[in-house]
């Protein structure tokens, strides 16, 4: 995003991820599930998905990541704190004061939570991008963090996932200068909700992957009316990921609505490289969009001068399609051999011991203690130690 007065770029100027400690291949799952493991690794493009421990939630992997990038830039200059989920802790109380606390932010730092299903880190984007605009000495750190659970053998269950974007948006980005255009649409759509009574959502799934399709393709119209770059301009694009192969559908269907030919070997050099840690990962909700752009900056080389478009998608449904271009000297903001080692790390769960994680759940949701040995720990920088007289607690481990 450009300054209108000043001509200052605006973008991402550091990011970093956090996910579950532990994962599941779907190859375990599929047996109980009664499909070959070929349905999900082919039909969804899904290998493996992140699994939290019981102390750890969004707050836990939000922090985790946004430390990463308090911990190489400080926190100078941060004047605000957007925390993106769908997976909320409280009615009331942001989560993301949580992550303000844990990471040691100053208390000039104004803290907000949003919420509008996977879409809603793209507002906080905008969001934090026009406040640097109006003043670029100001910077704005961005998380989202979600956990995506749907009821156990379920056909839902395999697009499980668990994970935590942070950004950090300041002028003269490192990373991505973002365009003044963008596109939106917004339609009230039953595809995909939770009500407050739930800790699974609900989903109507050929509903939500033609709502998805038309969402993005209608912001993407929308995008051009403002001035954007016509799509075969574009060079690599990062969609939302419910799952990899959704992706893949939405970017087809886009291009041939337009008129647009594309050959595999084209749609597979636009989109792979951002489809590499969503296949490990599995849907993190908000964070989607732009785990796939690290997964891009991460696994693909010389993207220095190129377009990326994000198309982002929140049922419901509100939808965004954004564009920006890749920073000269981007690769010293990257942590791509660290994040490589993160997915490799996570402890391997059988079947049962998955089962024991999903199910686990306090009787008494006023006093809860999760601390405790084995699947009850996980691995990051800090954990959710239980509830007392229903104050959620945190510590850093």
């Amino acid at each position: 995003m450009t300054d209108l007065h000043a001509g200052t770029p605006v973008g991402i100027d550091d990011i970093a991820f956090a996910t579950g400690s532990y994962r599941i291949d779907l190859a375990e799952i599929a047996p109980r599930l009664g499909a070959e493991p070929a349905k999900y690794h082919k039909g969804l493009g899904q290998e493996q998905m992140s699994v939290v421990a019981a102390d750890e939630d969004p707050v836990t992997m939000a922090a985790a990541a946004a430390k990463k990038i308090v911990d190489r830039a400080g926190v100078e200059g941060i004047r605000t704190l957007m925390f993106a989920t769908e997976t909320s802790i409280d009615q009331s109380k942001s989560a993301g004061v949580y992550v303000h606390e844990l990471i040691g932010l100053p208390a000039t730092v104004r803290t907000v939570e949003m919420k509008q299903a996977c879409y809603s880190a793209t507002a906080a984007l905008q969001f934090a991008s026009a406040l640097v605009a109006r003043n670029p000495e100001e910077k704005v750190l961005v998380v989202a963090a979600d956990i995506a659970r749907y009821d156990l053998n379920s056909a839902a269950e395999p697009t499980q996932g668990a994970g935590a974007v942070a950004m950090l948006v300041a002028a003269n980005p490192k990373i991505l200068a973002l365009d003044v255009a963008s596109g939106v649409f917004t339609k009230d759509v039953m595809d995909f909700w939770r009500p407050n009574y739930r800790d699974q959502a609900l989903v109507e799934g050929k509903l939500s992957i033609s709502a998805y399709i038309d969402a993005v393709e209608g912001a993407y119209q929308d995008y051009i009316s403002r001035g954007g770059t016509n799509f075969a301009e574009i060079d690599r694009f990062c969609y939302h990921q419910p799952f990899t192969k959704m992706a893949y559908k939405a970017h087809r269907m886009i291009a041939e609505r337009l008129g647009i030919e594309l050959s595999d070997e084209r749609v597979t050099e636009q989109l792979h490289p951002s489809t590499v840690y969503n296949r490990r990962i599995g849907n993190s909700y908000t964070a989607s969009s732009y785990m796939g752009l690290l997964s891009l900056l991460d696994t693909e080389a010389g993207l220095a001068g190129k377009r990326v478009a994000i198309g982002s998608y929140g049922s419901g449904c509100v939808a965004e399609f954004l564009t920006g271009t890749v920073v000269e000297g981007y690769e010293s903001q990257l942590r791509a051999e660290e994040n490589a080692k993160v997915l490799d790390d996570r402890i391997v769960l059988e079947d049962a011991q998955y089962l024991e994680i999903q199910k686990r759940a306090p009787e008494d949701l006023g006093n809860y203690s999760n601390i405790g040995e084995g699947l009850a720990k996980g691995t990051g920088p800090f954990s959710w130690t239980g509830v007392d007289d229903h104050k959620r607690m945190y510590a850093a481990n």
